[in-house]
């Protein structure tokens, strides 16, 4: 079972699936958690194409725009048709200027972390250096941030958050994550 239910603080539409199941929802535009039993339901079907559809008309409609509606294709046929003959992430990207190939090995970077057994953030760099160097100064977890692309001194300023935070401390000036 498939229900459209509407966000009470910014109005967003969305499907929920087995809508009298869980417990609680939250909004995927605003991320306010609802009481699913609290939820209007504007449409409960037991297809999820025909709940998208009854979305694709709410939104129509609270748009003024349920004449246009009406006169397009069903949301599935046009998703296929997008799919059949839409633009391709390769082409799209070429012809934006970017080449596709650096785009996705920068993807890849970004997902997996740019060393080994690093999450590739920042403040994971910093928590990589306070783990893995010996005692530890400022001065050495800037040098071991630098190696890995943080700059020395954004690599200092969040040192000192940790230590605000009560995440890591410092003793003499030597760091040590808690």
């Amino acid at each position: 079972m498939y229900a459209v239910v509407g966000c009470t603080d910014c109005g967003a539409l969305w499907l929920l699936k087995d809508a009298r199941a869980a417990e609680t929802a939250t909004c995927p535009r605003c991320g306010r958690t609802h009481q699913t039993k609290k939820l209007r339901r504007f449409v409960e079907e037991d297809d999820r194409e025909a709940a998208r559809q009854a979305r694709a008309a709410l939104l129509a409609k609270r748009g003024g725009n349920s004449a246009a509606f009406a006169e397009t294709a069903h949301v599935a046929e046009m998703e296929r048709d997008l799919n059949e003959h839409g633009v391709g992430e390769t082409e799209y990207l070429e012809g934006s200027g970017l080449d596709a190939t650096e785009v996705e090995a920068a993807g890849e970077r970004a997902s997996k972390g740019t060393q080994t057994g690093s999450s590739g953030s920042q403040i994971d760099v910093v928590r990589d250096a306070l783990r893995e160097c010996d005692a530890p100064t400022a001065d050495d977890v800037a040098a071991y941030a630098e190696a890995r692309g943080v700059a020395g001194e954004r690599a200092r300023d969040l040192l000192t958050k940790l230590t605000r935070r009560g995440e890591a401390s410092e003793s003499r000036g030597t760091y040590r994550l808690l």
